[in-house]
This record gives structure tokens, sequence and C-alpha cells, in this order.
């Protein structure tokens, strides 16, 4: 069977994490350039298909497409790494340090901002056709979207930022699923299934994804949205990526992990059934 025990893809996390720990500068930018803009292109596929349709569900059916591409191509998202690198760390992996740990998520955060940011010019460029006329209905909408939910946040104070801050948590609780998710399979179906049913709930549920602001708020601000770059900061990206840390790393990696990869020994008396069954599995050594 294609389905891979918990047991065996916790081990799998951590050794992902190591890995990415290692990872060269000049690898860990390209695949994380190239994971930024493909999830910011799904992202523009969603709200197109969204505003075009009227109905958010389909948008939200169609953009982990975008996803699980990036992950089958071994392309890395911040959200991902905030799960993975730190159970590399908690297990003592060999040469993973608090600073290499923070190198990872520095250079991550970099390349998918850069690889999100060519493609909200380049859909700015296309919405507006080269800034010579307005935004479409999509430009539009992609500039609502950024005003309402920072301007909208901010208009709450408080209770504003512990929202936006929650949704940042469930967001990532979500696509982390999904990450594990490619480790639960070795067939392409069942990778692709399990990554795809956790990130259409985020998406759907309008949960906040560090990576896919980076794409949203920009363009929002180049197509005329009502709202500046220190909004976005405070009252989205910033809180966003503290929460996409938080939730990734509390409620999959951590969990899994103590569950999983460093479970409690069992201590249940063994039955009769369970202590015959040793014995006959145990061959018996005869002499001559």
């Amino acid at each position: 069977m294609s389905y891979v025990k918990p047991s065996e893809f916790a081990v799998k996390m951590i050794d992902a994490g190591e890995a990415k720990v290692f990872l060269s500068t000049r690898d860990t930018l390209i695949r994380a350039f190239m994971a930024g803009a493909i999830l910011a292109l799904a992202a523009a596929f969603a709200v197109t298909v969204t505003v075009r349709t009227g109905e958010p569900l389909l948008g939200a059916l169609l953009f982990p497409v975008g996803f699980v591409l990036l992950y089958l191509m071994g392309f890395d998202l911040l959200t991902g790494v905030f799960t993975l690198v730190p159970l590399a760390l908690i297990d003592r992996r060999r040469g993973v340090t608090v600073k290499s740990m923070l190198r990872n998520f520095g250079l991550v955060f970099i390349g998918n901002l850069l690889g999100a940011i060519l493609v909200a010019v380049m859909m700015a460029v296309i919405l507006t056709y080269g800034f010579s006329v307005g935004p479409d209905e999509v430009g539009r909408q992609l500039g609502e979207i950024g005003h309402s939910r920072t301007v909208g946040y901010a208009e709450h104070g408080a209770a504003g930022m512990l929202t936006l801050f929650i949704r940042g948590v469930l967001c990532n609780w979500m696509v982390s699923t999904g990450v594990v998710g490619a480790m639960m399979s070795t067939s392409l179906p069942g990778k692709v299934i399990a990554m795809w049913m956790p990130v259409m709930l985020f998406f759907y549920m309008g949960f906040e994804h560090s990576i896919v602001n980076m794409f949203l708020f920009p363009s929002g601000l180049m197509l005329g949205g009502d709202f500046s770059i220190a909004d976005y900061l405070v009252w989205n990206e910033i809180p966003t990526v503290i929460g996409n840390l938080v939730g990734g790393l509390t409620f999959v990696g951590l969990t899994l992990y103590l569950t999983h990869a460093r479970t409690a020994p069992d201590r249940r008396p063994a039955s009769h059934d369970e202590t015959t069954e040793v014995d006959v599995a145990v061959p018996v050594r005869t002499t001559t």
C-alpha cells in the first residue's frame, strides 16, 4: 500500500528539516523564489476565477494547484520550513543550531518575497495594459482585498490584531498539514489528494498566509488599493508571519513529533495472545 504510517513520516519530517538547514544559499533562494512565484500565480488564478464566476468555493477548489506543483518540484515556502526545520533542532541533529535555523528562515522569506512581488508586478501590468488604463474587475478586487485585510483589521484595534493572528495560526495549521500530507503516501495521487484538501480549506475560510499576502498586498497597492505599506506590514504581514510560525510548529510539527517520533513507550502488560504471537514468531534452534 502507498500509505506511510505516522511513525515513519514523522521521521521524514525531521530529515526534511535537517536537509533544508544544510542547503546552500543559492539553492535555498532559488527554491524559495520559485515557490513564492508559483503560489502567487495560483492566488491570482483563484481570485480571477472567483471574480468571473462569482463563486468563492470554486476559486478555493482550484487554488491548491499551485501548492501541489511547487512541493512536487521541491520548492520551499516559509510556512513549510516553519514546521519542519525546528524539528531538526529539537531532535538535536548534528550541526543544526538556532543560528542555522534562523538563516534558513531568512533566506526562504527573502526568496518567497521576491518571487511573489515579481508576479505581483506582472499581474499589475497585465490588468492595466502596462499601467496605461485603470484596473479591470479582477484588479479592483485585488485592491479591495488589500484594504479590507489591513485597514479592516485596524478598525477593530486589539480585537482586529487578535483575529489576524488567529487566522495566521489556523492557516499554517492547515497548510503544514498539506506539507506533511505529501509525506503520507508514496504514490503521486495519494500525495496530491492529501495536500489538496487542507489547502483548499484554508483558502476558502479566508485564513492569512504570509506568502499569499506577499502577492495580494503589493499587487493591491499597485492597483489602487486604499492602504499603505505600513498598513500592510503592521496590520497583516508581521502578525501573519508570527501566527503562521505558531500554527505550523505547534499544531503540526510538535504534535506529530511528540507522539510519533518521540512517543512514550507502551507500558501495557502483554496479553496472552500477544505473548503467544511472539513465542510463535521466534525460531527454535534444534541440535542433531
